[in-house]
């Protein structure tokens, strides 16, 4: 995700977002001397009228009647997928849904999560965040239960919800927002805990979930619960630290952003944006060697960088004292201080969501990054598992992780689901990738038996659990190709196709667009604001050679490309979007089993002056389904593979959230008739300033329509069903 409560710099770039890639990897064209050679005023936002105004009781649809679509596959010949009217662009503070269809809010930041926990007052004061909701609700999985209380896959009336919470709305948790300067114990307690993954159930009655408020399996997991570090970095010396002086453990996951689902029936949460977390003290780069440097830096931590929330001020106890990773104790391996701790933040994490007792495991072999979702490849009997990944930043990296064991289709139903985790996660080989000009890609493996990686001059690894670790840095060793922020990454569950999201790119000129990064162009927001580089981003796919999981090389397009309807088609709407189907941003991304229906969610700050942030579905092709197509900026011009054009039979606008938020999050039921989704941080522009007064709020959701105490905004999970019973997107 992209905002994370940080002001924006003066060019409008969230700092969150910025890379810090300093390896002199080139771009296609540099490597390959690729067929290339050296060469609006914004729609107006419709009206309110006809949106669907959010109830106590749900929100209704707004008015039209239906168009084409794809037919289903489910054997109901009266369904057609994609056949639901596209929903206008608006700037309304409501969550706005297709006619036919109604969504109600079912689980919201501070809800109880036991019976004991008191309502949530909303006005800044409720405490007890180990037993709410958290903050900043984000990717989501959904996990079936039987009547008895145990796992079952095919539930469509019972289930556990696993929800990250990637981060706060700090005005709002707050009475009077917070502290400045050295931070109370009591707020910092309070927004540590509003950090993680909530696991809750909820249950079905007349048509309808809710959630178990008294259940059993209700549980969250913070910053602060304990986590065992699992793979080849585990027990490794870069991992010691006060708290585990063997380097086996640590405290907490953060910032989680997108999920994942294993085939065993268990959460993977991705550790984002956890860098800007700790403090750094000015001058301590020559308390360290050369090489602590060199990844620290590569990880954003140079030597002066504050923590986003001012955590470590909160006093002298160790759950505070772990936030500032200066080196300042008088040990040589890191035994009496947190200098290591950063190291212990960044990867793919694994939560029983069935299983309170369960260890809560680091998934060390997949590396270490800035990590949005984690999908599967189809899981072949007797073939090995691939877990596909994005690192979220400006000029980052496409990853893949091939599991060690072969999948054995008797472990989608373990006794022991951790223990399958360990099977199949704790060793294997993580490749990053590298996009050729042509159309072809190559997996590039990270390891200590390569020789380019041992070799890299720019930081010398020790070992399989210092590549892992610094991940990145084997990445640049190899030469991987610099992406444009690729965040969630979705596998077609009909095709075995990977879909990846690059969100946008500020930093992409037209000296180094390549054939998958081919746009940089100018775009004005409004009236007065300039926005350069690839301000909408792009959907790019992937097609493994062989269609094997473990293959080393591949074929891609891309699938979409991110415009404002009124864009120039030759340099910037190459996909032709029209007023149904334009969207900028993509972030979230997720194919629902049911129906194959491809959701795509923005988090978008380029076109919210026309439209809040929304969803789309999406009937998407193959790769190969386009053709090649020639892009010019400013004085370059790339020829890249582009995936046939959609059309509002095959790609339109199924939703738009409230102001000044994101939506983020999808999971449906089974069956394909629930669908749930989450907005995040509505509001989040408003000020402490205007606290008092809700009126000057940039939103009021989702107490404006009806749900909760107060009128401060809340991110929450809202559930979407149709009004005639059937599946969602048609």
């Amino acid at each position: 995700m992209s905002k994370n409560n940080y002001l924006p710099d003066a060019n409008g770039v969230d700092p969150d977002d910025i890379g810090h890639n300093e390896s002199s990897n080139p771009s296609i064209q540099e490597i390959l001397n690729a067929r290339l050679s050296r060469r609006s005023l914004l729609r107006g936002a419709s009206g309110a009228a006809g949106l669907a105004l959010f109830s106590p009781f749900g929100l209704a649809g707004c008015a039209g009647s239906g168009d084409g679509g794809e037919s289903s596959s489910s054997g109901n010949s009266s369904e057609q997928l994609l056949g639901f009217t596209p929903v206008a662009k608006s700037l309304a503070d409501v969550f706005t849904v297709p006619v036919g269809y109604t969504a109600s809010v079912i689980y919201a930041c501070g809800d109880p999560l036991t019976a004991a926990t008191a309502a949530y007052k909303n006005d800044g004061t409720d405490t007890d965040f180990d037993n709410r909701s958290g903050d900043c609700h984000d990717g989501m999985e959904y996990f079936g239960l039987s009547a008895a209380g145990t796992p079952d896959v095919s539930a469509n009336d019972r289930a556990l919800l696993a929800i990250n919470h990637e981060y706060i709305t700090q005005v709002f948790l707050h009475a009077n927002g917070p502290t400045s300067g050295t931070r109370p114990a009591a707020e910092v307690d309070k927004e540590v805990a509003a950090h993680g993954v909530s696991v809750v159930e909820i249950r079905k009655s007349a048509g309808r979930f809710a959630t178990v408020q008294s259940s059993s399996f209700n549980r969250r997991v913070t910053a602060l619960s304990e986590v065992q570090i699992a793979g080849p970095a585990a027990g490794h010396a870069l991992l010691k630290t006060k708290y585990s002086t063997n380097g086996t453990k640590t405290r907490g996951t953060l910032n989680n952003c997108g999920t994942g689902k294993t085939p065993w029936g268990t959460l993977l949460t991705g550790e984002e944006n956890w860098a800007g977390y700790f403090k750094r003290a000015a001058g301590d780069d020559a308390k360290r060697d050369a090489k602590s440097v060199t990844a620290l830096k590569r990880y954003g931590r140079s030597q002066g960088s504050s923590g986003r929330y001012g955590w470590d001020t909160a006093g002298t106890a160790d759950q505070y004292a772990r936030w500032d990773i200066s080196l300042t104790g008088s040990s040589t391996d890191g035994t009496d201080d947190y200098r290591n701790e950063l190291n212990g933040q960044g990867y793919i994490t694994e939560i029983d969501p069935y299983d309170k007792t369960a260890a809560v495991k680091k998934r060390t072999a997949m590396g270490r990054f800035n990590h949005e979702g984690a999908a599967f490849s189809r899981p072949v009997a007797g073939k090995a598992l691939a877990v596909y990944m994005g690192d979220d930043a400006q000029n980052e990296y496409v990853y893949k992780f091939v599991s060690a064991t072969n999948w054995d289709a008797a472990d989608a139903s373990p006794s022991n689901r951790i223990a399958t985790g360990d099977k199949y996660l704790n060793s294997g080989k993580l490749y990053v990738a590298k996009f050729n000009a042509d159309g072809s890609g190559n997996w590039l493996e990270l390891s200590i038996t390569n020789s380019t990686v041992s070799g890299y001059a720019t930081y010398a690894f020790a070992d399989q659990g210092d590549v892992v670790i610094n991940a990145r840095l084997a990445a640049d060793a190899v030469g991987a190709t610099k992406m444009d922020r690729p965040e969630w990454c979705a596998t077609n569950p009909k095709t075995g196709e990977v879909y990846f999201t690059m969100t946008n790119n500020s930093s992409r000129t037209a000296a180094t667009v390549d054939a998958a990064n081919p746009r940089s162009y100018s775009d004005t927001k409004g009236t007065a604001t300039t926005q350069s580089g690839n301000v909408h981003g792009h959907i790019i796919r992937i097609a493994e050679t062989g269609d094997d999981a473990a293959a080393t090389t591949f074929k891609w397009d891309v699938y979409v490309f991110g415009a404002e309807e009124t864009s120039p088609t030759a340099t910037v709407n190459l996909s032709g979007l029209g007023k149904d189907n334009d969207f900028s941003s993509p972030d979230g991304l997720a194919f629902t089993s049911s129906t194959g229906i491809c959701w795509i969610q923005t988090d978008d700050g380029a076109y919210t002056d026309v439209t809040n942030c929304m969803m789309l579905a999406a009937l998407p092709g193959k790769v190969g389904d386009g053709g090649d197509v020639s892009v010019t900026s400013g004085t370059s011009t790339v020829t890249t593979k582009m995936g046939k054009k959609p059309t509002t039979d095959t790609l339109k606008r199924f939703l738009v959230g409230p102001f000044d938020q994101e939506i983020t999050g999808v999971c449906e039921s089974p069956d394909g008739k629930v669908l749930f989704v989450n907005v995040q941080h509505p509001g989040e522009g408003s000020t402490v300033a205007n606290l008092s007064d809700p009126t000057k709020y940039t939103s009021q959701w989702p107490s404006n329509a009806g749900y909760g105490a107060g009128k401060r905004p809340r991110s929450a999970t809202v559930m979407i069903t149709k009004n005639d019973g059937g599946r969602i997107g048609s």
